[in-house]
């Protein structure tokens, strides 16, 4: 199997940042794993890199939808793989960058996700109910899959829903595609909580909110916003006066944002095969130890 370097971490861990370091040093280029960035126009909220911060570090599956597009777990992979098999064909390395999970995982592990037909009433049908509702209705058709699901993801939670009630309550063994090396990256709690802090009062001081107005004068719809969760959910309920005053939403987002992190956390720790990189040493000397090892 053509190997992949993975590079992943909670919210303001430095990942990013340290996966162009190392991309500089390697000559590789950078699959993005996180479900926001592959939106148009979502830069600030998602914590996309911009131009000058790549240094010339090519970057994939960036800006590859546009809002209100249905972009899922399937439409990751299949443009994962294409982007990581191309990246390789030209005799460059790949390394996976990212903080969504699932995203991650669906390379590294070789999810094999089944290319259902759409049912479009169905899914119409699920869209429209409540995410108490899914939950429900999950509770009735296929308990087991609530234990392995983010239970504030409506889409997550509608797609789920959707296989349950077409009677498919196991998923196909995994086939992995690569041999990986993955790299987690991480902070102390107090040393990660203070960098949340100071990213969150950065973007919003470059313009968060008017981001999230701009996307929607120019037709993002508040469901598509909604679903995006954490900073673009809080901002459209902010906008919609459902917060008594800014410190209340404030107060909230970092609450929530933190939520997130220790989430991320407890979920990349369960990957056995995860090296844990120090990053208040040198993250770049102890990544490369690994990664030449790794390539031998």
């Amino acid at each position: 199997m053509e190997k992949l370097v993975v590079i992943a971490g909670t919210n303001a861990s430095g990942k990013s940042g340290l996966g162009i370091e190392l991309a500089k040093k390697y000559g590789a280029e950078i699959v993005s794993a996180d479900s926001r960035q592959v939106f148009e126009g979502l830069d600030l909220g998602s914590g996309k890199v911009t131009p000058e911060e790549m240094q010339g570090v090519p970057h994939h599956l960036i800006d590859v939808a546009k809002p209100n597009d249905f972009f899922s777990l399937t439409d990751f992979q299949d443009k994962a793989y294409e982007a990581i098999d191309d990246i390789i064909a030209r005799g460059s390395k790949a390394f996976l960058v990212g903080g969504t999970g699932l995203y991650v995982n669906s390379v590294v592990d070789g999810f094999n996700i089944k290319r259902e037909p759409v049912d479009e009433a169905l899914r119409n049908e699920l869209t429209a109910k409540s995410i108490e509702e899914l939950i429900a209705l999950l509770e009735e058709k296929n308990p087991e899959v609530l234990k392995t699901i983010d239970l504030k993801n409506k889409r997550r939670l509608e797609r789920a829903a959707e296989r349950a009630i077409k009677g498919i309550t196991e998923e196909p063994k995994n086939t992995p595609r690569y041999e990986t090396l993955v790299l987690g990256v991480t902070w102390d709690r107090e040393i990660l909580y203070a960098r949340i802090k100071e990213r969150l009062d950065r973007r919003l001081d470059q313009g968060m909110l008017d981001e999230v107005k701009n996307l929607r004068a120019n037709g993002a719809t508040d469901d598509f916003l909604y679903s995006l969760g954490l900073e673009y959910r809080f901002i459209l309920m902010y906008l919609r006066g459902e917060f008594g005053s800014f410190n209340a939403f404030y107060n909230k987002l970092f609450m929530e944002i933190r939520h997130l992190a220790k989430e991320q956390m407890t979920w990349f720790r369960k990957r056995q095969d995860m090296h844990w990189i120090d990053m208040s040493k040198d993250p770049v000397a102890e990544a490369s130890k690994l990664i030449d090892e790794f390539y031998g």
